[in-house]
């Protein structure tokens, strides 16, 4: 199998110079590789709308300042640091995971908004979708903070391929739980703490809740809560919620990455395994470290 980054920050260039007019054709060129990761979408999916409503840099204004964005992750060198730690990473996982099934993996790193104030407050200016087998997206803003985690969000993103690829954990809308996205992203964050340390690795929204014990009790309370429409109040708080017009719960930015590095780590310990290791282990399994449930 092989991991392609693409070069975005080329086509991305051509579009923030082109005249405005040319814009919507040249993002849509850009963005036809990522089209077979909407293949469970019901209908035809435009890809120019989607990008734009998920955070995408606009194509009708801030044009320098996303130049100027661009041309701060092209002299820190981004795409060639993020291609080596996915490389890096995939090597860690087949040797944890012997006869790991790997499809090959398109990843399409692009700006954020700077205009869109839950991504670049909140959000922190970043994020990332690995869930569908084959394609990663990672939409970022280069704070300083950010730039310095590429490789950690990267692989981050990738083990959340890998999981959910063939072979691997089944994400089945009827079923699947809080409990399950917590775990993912648990497992997810751990990974990259494997390879990048402690400092880089945890996802930055989770952060400054990781150590606070009320906030992990509340998120307990949710894991067995069905519907993945509900799941962004209690994995991203209340502005998520907020943001997307669903009923909060009274969780702060972040509180179930924090919550999911915990039970994870839990497990972690009791097993001896690292986060590469336990790749495919079951949400269930994870959480009884935790969370006797009768």
């Amino acid at each position: 199998m092989s991991i392609t980054v693409l070069d975005t920050c080329s086509a991305m260039r051509r579009i923030l110079l082109a005249p405005v007019a040319d814009r919507v054709d040249l993002l849509r060129s850009m963005l036809e590789p990522t089209r077979d990761m909407y293949r469970y979408y019901p209908g035809e999916i435009d890809l120019v709308a989607l990008h734009l409503e998920t955070s995408g840099f606009p194509i009708d204004r801030d044009e320098k300042r996303c130049l100027d964005a661009l041309e701060t992750l092209a002299a820190a060198g981004a795409w060639e640091r993020m291609q080596r730690a996915l490389d890096d990473a995939l090597a860690v996982l087949l040797e944890a995971t012997p006869g790991l099934a790997t499809p090959d993996i398109t990843v399409q790193f692009v700006l954020g908004d700077p205009g869109d104030e839950h991504f670049m407050g909140p959000c922190r200016g970043v994020t990332g979708f690995g869930g569908i087998s084959g394609h990663i997206v990672i939409t970022l803003w280069p704070f300083p903070e950010n730039v310095e985690r590429l490789e950690a969000t990267a692989v981050h993103e990738l083990h959340h391929n890998l999981r959910f690829g063939p072979g691997g954990v089944v994400w089945d809308p009827m079923t699947v739980t809080v409990g399950d996205h917590l775990v993912s992203e648990g497992l997810a964050d751990a990974f990259a703490r494997q390879l990048y340390g402690n400092e880089l690795g945890p996802t930055r929204i989770g952060v400054p809740h990781l150590h606070d014990d009320e906030i992990f009790g509340k998120v307990l309370t949710g894991l067995d809560v069905t519907g993945m429409q509900n799941f962004t109040a209690w994995v991203h708080g209340d502005p998520g919620a907020e943001h997307l017009g669903v009923t909060p719960v009274g969780l702060p930015m972040g509180a179930g990455y924090a919550a999911g590095n915990r039970l994870v780590d839990t497990y972690l310990a009791a097993t001896g395994q690292t986060a590469a290791q336990a790749l495919h282990a079951d949400s269930s399994e994870i959480i009884a470290a935790t969370v006797r449930r009768g």
